[in-house]
């Protein structure tokens, strides 16, 4: 009929499973369909699994084989956190840089609190050893690798005892651990060269 409107069928959502191998936290996504949640981003508290310390854990949502995983692509420590953990008479040191794992390049910032005020060169010399301990550590493994450990503690205690020869701390911690873009493995440079040599020679 002339003037009849067609109603639009609305479209039925339902609640996604997302897998998240890195914890055991279950996630759950509200959407139409699997394709609709790819490349979303969503956010972890572990404050409840990591006994009181106030993690934050970003993750970016692929299909894989029907499934949907989560991507760690971030670890941060909540503001308040740090700010708690200062106490008077100590002094805090922090750098910024960044790195890469045998995947990924990454931003990192450690955080260290020492146990007593410190002169400007201890905390310089602390800053420059952490820097170079992390940034090795990091290129002999994979992003999931440094952020299972992080999670777990495990790097930050290997750096605590690497910086303890200069100065006793009271925390050592990653602040900031974030993927910034993929690096290009040795395979895939491999296959790079050899696609490019025989065009070069068809051509």
């Amino acid at each position: 009929m002339v003037g009849e409107k067609k109603v639009k069928k609305a479209v039925k959502k339902r609640f996604f499973e997302v897998e998240v191998p890195l914890t055991s936290a279950k996630v759950d996504l509200y959407a139409a369909s699997i394709e609709e949640l790819n490349g979303r981003v969503i956010s972890l508290d572990l404050t409840r699994s990591l006994r009181g310390k106030n993690l934050e854990l970003k993750l970016r949502v692929k299909v894989e084989n029907g499934k949907l995983i989560g991507e760690p692509i971030s670890a941060e420590l909540v503001k308040s956190f740090i700010i708690k953990m200062i106490r008077k008479g100590t002094d805090y040191v922090e750098d910024s840089f960044e790195s890469e794992c045998k995947d990924v390049k990454v931003i990192v910032k450690p955080f260290m609190i020492t146990r007593n005020r410190v002169s400007r060169a201890v905390r310089k010399a602390l800053r420059e050893l952490a820097r170079k301990t992390l940034d090795s550590y990091m290129r002999t493994r994979d992003s999931k690798e440094i952020f299972s450990e992080i999670m777990s503690n495990k790097i930050q205690k290997t750096l605590s005892l690497k910086l303890k020869k200069i100065y006793p701390l009271a925390l050592c911690e990653i602040r900031i651990f974030r993927v910034i873009e993929k690096v290009e493995s040795v395979a895939d440079k491999s296959k790079a060269n050899v696609a490019s040599e025989a065009v070069t020679a068809a051509a």
